[in-house]
Formats: structure tokens, sequence, C-alpha cells
């Protein structure tokens, strides 16, 4: 009999008008994007690793005029230790400001969502939920 003593709590009737469901169709868009800029940020930062990996194992190598295999694209090109080293530091400044201009990006994907959050939750309240299952 416990059941009868809750109170239920009513879903208010809220009217979604167009423009509501422009900000709710935004919120979704870019909270879409933004996980793909993450996913991609941590691809990059993986790919950087690697570079750096590669960087510190060509400085502990002894010979200096041994030919060290460097690939673009598809191909291997031989060069000596020195230029694939300048070419390893220039492929990881690239990934930087990659992924510098991704965590930009996400930046503003951030602001933009928190000022949508704060207007849908104003009038929508309880009714909608707009935060991410982290499952």
């Amino acid at each position: 009999m416990a059941a009868t003593v809750k109170k239920t709590v009513a879903v208010e009737d809220v009217n979604v008008t167009f423009e509501d469901q422009k900000k709710i169709n935004t919120f979704a868009r870019n909270t879409n994007r933004m996980t793909e800029f993450k996913d991609e940020i941590e691809a990059k930062k993986k790919s950087l690793q690697n570079l750096q990996d590669a960087s510190d194992d060509l400085m502990m190598a002894e010979d200096d005029t041994l030919l060290v295999p460097y690939q673009i694209g598809d191909v291997f090109i031989s060069h000596i230790q020195e230029e694939t080293q300048e070419m390893l530091e220039a492929a990881k400044e690239l990934l930087q400001q990659e992924i510098k201009d991704l965590e930009g990006k996400v930046s503003k994907i951030q602001y933009l969502l928190g000022d949508l959050k704060v207007q849908l939750y104003a009038k929508f309240g309880n009714n909608i939920n707009l935060e991410a299952d982290e499952s």
C-alpha cells in the first residue's frame, strides 16, 4: 500500500516551438561534431606520440651516415639521419598545430553548447535531458 502514498510528479505540457526545435537540433549536431573532433584529437595525439618515439629512437642511432627510410604516402624514401630528424620535427609541428586547431574548435562548440543548455533547460526544465551518456 506504500505505492498509494507516493505523490506523482505531473509532467508539464510545454509547447515546443520551431525555434526550440532548431536549438535542440543545433545542440545535437554540435554534440556529434564535438565527439568527432575529440576522436580526431586522440588519433592525432597517438600519431604525435609515434613520431616522438621514432624521433627518440633515431637520436639513439650511433651511425650518422646510416640511411633511414621515411614513409611519404605509400612509399619509403631513404634519407640520412639528420634529414629524417628534420622531417620528423616538421611532421610533429604540423600535428601539434592541427591538435591545437581542433581543440579550439572543441572549445567554441562547448561554449555554444553551454549557452544552448541554459536556454533549453530554462524552458523545458527536467523534461529534457541534454547530458551525454557516459557509457
